[in-house]
C-alpha cells in the first residue's frame, strides 16, 4: 500500500510532539510512591465522581494537560463527563450554554462570560466541549461579590437580596481554619493579615465552586465532573475540595496538583507528596502563558 506523504509528515509530527510534551513534565502518584505515566494516572482518575486539576494558571504544559485528561475521561465516561471551571463566574451560564449550542459568536461569548485575559489558554477545552456536547460548570461565584468580602468581610452578603443570593452558596460561609489558613498566610508572604477580609474571600471563592459542583451533581446523578482551578483552592485536599466533601461526604474526589519547579530534573518528591494524590511537576524553562 502506498502511504501519502502528507499523511506520513502528520504522522509523524504528531508523534514528535508526543516525545516533546512527555519530556516537559513528569507525574508522580503519591500512594504508590512512584512515576507513573499518563495513562496510569487516567485510570485511577476514572474511578473519582469529582477529578480537580489544581493548575498554575500561565503554565503552557499544565494547560494541554488538562485538555489530555478531559479528553482521555471523555473517552471513559462519554457525555456523563461535565467540565467545571473557576474561570467563569456563575451568574454567566446561560451564556456559557448559547456558546457551547452555537447560539452566539465567540466574540460575544468572550465579551459577555466576562473571560479571563489569558482564554486562549482555556479555549481548547471549551472547543473540545462543544464539539462533544459536553456541559460545562461556569463555577466560581461573581467576582463582585468576592470583592464586596473583601472590603467588608463575609456579613456584607446578607446585605443583599434574594436576586443576588441566587448566585451564591448557602450562607453563612464557614471559614476554614486550621491548615488551610496557615497555607494562607504564607501564601500572603506573612504570618498574619490585617483582618480577615481577605480570608473570608478566600472562603467564598470556594465554597461557590463547591456549591456549583454540588448542584450539577444533584441534577445529573451519574454524571463525572473535572474541575479546573488554582491549585491553592484544592492542595492537599483542603479549600473547595474539603468544602465539597464536606457537604457530599460519599463522593469520591481525586486531585491533581501542577506546577513547574526549578527541581525538575531530579524532584524531591518528598517535598511534595501531600499536596494530592498526583503531582505533576513541570518544566520550567518554557516560556509562560503570560
Amino acid at each position: 500500500m502506498k502511504l501519502n506523504p502528507l499523511y506520513l509528515l502528520v504522522l509523524f509530527s504528531n508523534i514528535a510532539f508526543a516525545q516533546l510534551k512527555t519530556e516537559n513534565y513528569k507525574i508522580y502518584n503519591t500512594q504508590s510512591k512512584s512515576i507513573c505515566s499518563l495513562d496510569e494516572m487516567i485510570s485511577s482518575l476514572a474511578r473519582a465522581d469529582v477529578v480537580f486539576f489544581g493548575e498554575e494558571h500561565n503554565d503552557p504544559t499544565g494547560h494541554q494537560l488538562e485538555l489530555d485528561v478531559l479528553q482521555k475521561l471523555y473517552q471513559i465516561h462519554g457525555k456523563k463527563q461535565a467540565l467545571s471551571m473557576e474561570m467563569f463566574e456563575k451568574d454567566i451560564q446561560q451564556v456559557m450554554n448559547e456558546y457551547l449550542q452555537n447560539l452566539i459568536r465567540e466574540k460575544n461569548f468572550i465579551k459577555e462570560a466576562r473571560a479571563w485575559n489569558n482564554y486562549t489558554d482555556y479555549k481548547p477545552m471549551i472547543e473540545f466541549a462543544k464539539e462533544k456536547e459536553l456541559a460545562v460548570i461556569a463555577a466560581n461565584a461573581p467576582n463582585r461579590y468576592v470583592n464586596l468580602v473583601t472590603r467588608k468581610g463575609l456579613s456584607a452578603l446578607n446585605t443583599l437580596n434574594r436576586s443576588a443570593k441566587k448566585w451564591l452558596p448557602p450562607l453563612p460561609i464557614d471559614t476554614a481554619t486550621g491548615a488551610y489558613y496557615q497555607n494562607f498566610l504564607e501564601t500572603m508572604g506573612g504570618h498574619s493579615v490585617p483582618g480577615m477580609e481577605i480570608y473570608q474571600s478566600q472562603n467564598l471563592w470556594d465554597s461557590g465552586m463547591a456549591y456549583s459542583i454540588k448542584q450539577y451533581l444533584q441534577k445529573n446523578k451519574k454524571a463525572r465532573v473535572f474541575h479546573v482551578l488554582g491549585r491553592f483552592h484544592s492542595d492537599e485536599k483542603l479549600g473547595t475540595m474539603a468544602k465539597l466533601l464536606k457537604s457530599n461526604p460519599g463522593l469520591k474526589l481525586s486531585n491533581i496538583s501542577s506546577f513547574s519547579d526549578q527541581s525538575f530534573k531530579e524532584p524531591d518528591w518528598s517535598k511534595f507528596s501531600k499536596l494530592g494524590d498526583f503531582v505533576i511537576v513541570t518544566n520550567p524553562e518554557l516560556k509562560k502563558t503570560f
